[in-house]
């Protein structure tokens, strides 16, 4: 493999990591604020062997499910997959085809589901699942530019990714628990 390739390729690990991490600290708030419990899902991985001890010898499976699942505090599903680019745009293709089954599939059972986009950890936008899977008929190819994307953005204050702000819940919660 090309060694700028993977230097690359290990740069927008990082980078996707920072922006999960970021995405974490908010739900954290947004848990304390009564709004959502909202978990990462964990890699799938492998064992291959034992080592003793308690430790193994494992390898990541192939990702396939959405980043994050959880509830928002009326009792909805919510389902979501965080993507960072450095980019100009968000491919569509950045979504796994089971990942794409797998938001049919909860969209279908009534859950709100989105694709967290980070542009260059400074811009943050969340992208209706509907929005995301007809990129083509709505905006003429697949993939988002800040144009596209300027709908869906949201806020961040006081180092918090509001990414919750603004999903209008289902019948009576508690107002006090909003910002």
């Amino acid at each position: 493999m090309n060694p700028s390739r993977q230097i690359q390729g290990r740069r927008s690990k990082a980078l996707g990591d920072i922006f999960e991490r970021r995405i974490e600290h908010a739900l954290t708030r947004y848990e304390g604020l009564n709004v959502a419990c909202i978990q990462k899902t964990p890699e799938a991985m492998k064992v291959l062997r034992p080592l003793g001890k308690g430790h193994f010898e494992c390898v990541f499976e192939k990702k396939c499910q959405p980043d994050f699942k959880g509830s928002l505090c009326d009792g909805t599903a919510i389902v979501f997959e965080a993507k960072h680019t450095d980019s100009d745009r968000i491919k569509q293709e950045v979504v796994t085809e089971t990942q794409t089954k797998f938001f049919r599939t909860y969209s279908r059972h009534g859950a709100r589901c989105y694709v967290m986009v980070s542009m260059g950890l400074a811009s943050f936008y969340r992208v209706p699942w509907d929005v995301w899977e007809h990129m083509k008929e709505l905006f003429g190819h697949k993939y988002m530019d800040a144009k596209d994307l300027k709908p869906y953005r949201v806020s961040e204050s006081e180092g918090i990714i509001r990414i919750l702000d603004g999903i209008e819940l289902k019948g009576d919660y508690d107002e006090d628990t909003k910002d």
